[in-house]
């Protein structure tokens, strides 16, 4: 299995989302699946923001485009060129001020692509083209946004990513979320930690084995103690 992994802490060793998505990795090794895992710090490599020459290339025509408008482009084509060709995306991130990095929000500006990660069908519709592809977002986040909380109506970051990768063909993502981690005691943080290891590890045997009757059950039952988490 082909794996796009793609970091966006602005934190290292201290970044939580990195550890968890470390974990969720070292889990599928561990339930036997051969992976290839290619790596991406968006904190690191950062796309570069949109701009007037890269929204005007991007729709224009490949015909049509001059060598400047292909070199515009050409950075946003391999990390499109990157996602098409893995079999799972693997995207980890800390939840700021509500939503997701800019780092973050500068990949998917990136990788939306018009003939590219969507295609305009002949009867007038959009196709994301990632529709093939396993994808999991793995977030961490301060306050406790879990549906009931007083912050749950400000939770931005999960309609967004499911609106922008949606578009892009993802229907069915996971979520495994961490929280509350900064405004919380100890044993709150705790907690939210091992719960979110709970469900990797689930989600992790699920990826293994989609077809085993036990790991389809576990990955029920953890989804059942969310839900009852979330009421």
């Amino acid at each position: 299995m082909k794996i796009m992994h793609v970091d966006a802490s602005a934190k290292r060793e201290r970044s939580n989302s990195r550890a968890l998505s470390r974990y969720f990795l070292e889990r599928l090794r561990e339930e036997g699946v051969d992976i290839e895992v290619d790596y991406l710090d968006v904190t690191v490599d950062t796309p570069p923001h949109v701009n007037e020459a890269f929204a005007i290339a991007t729709y224009t025509p490949l015909h049509e485009r001059t060598p400047a408008m292909k070199a515009t482009l050409a950075a946003s084509d391999a990390l499109c060129k990157r996602l098409l060709e893995a079999d799972a995306l693997v995207f980890a991130m800390p939840m700021y001020n509500w939503s997701m990095p800019s780092a973050f929000k500068a990949f998917v500006d990136s990788i939306t692509r018009t003939g590219l990660t969507y295609v305009n069908t002949e009867d007038g519709r959009i196709e994301g083209q990632l529709a093939r592809q396993k994808v999991i977002f793995i977030t961490s986040r301060g306050a406790d946004l879990r549906a009931g909380t007083p912050y749950a109506s400000m939770d931005a970051l999960t309609p967004a990513l499911k609106a922008a990768f949606g578009f892009l063909g993802v229907a069915d993502p996971s979520f495994v979320d961490a929280q509350p981690l900064q405004f919380s005691d100890q044993a709150a943080r705790i907690e939210a930690l091992e719960r979110a290891r709970t469900e990797l590890a689930a989600l992790a045997a699920h990826w293994a084995n989609p077809a085993n009757p036990a790991s389809a059950s576990a990955l029920e039952l953890n989804n059942d103690a969310m839900a009852l988490s979330q009421e």
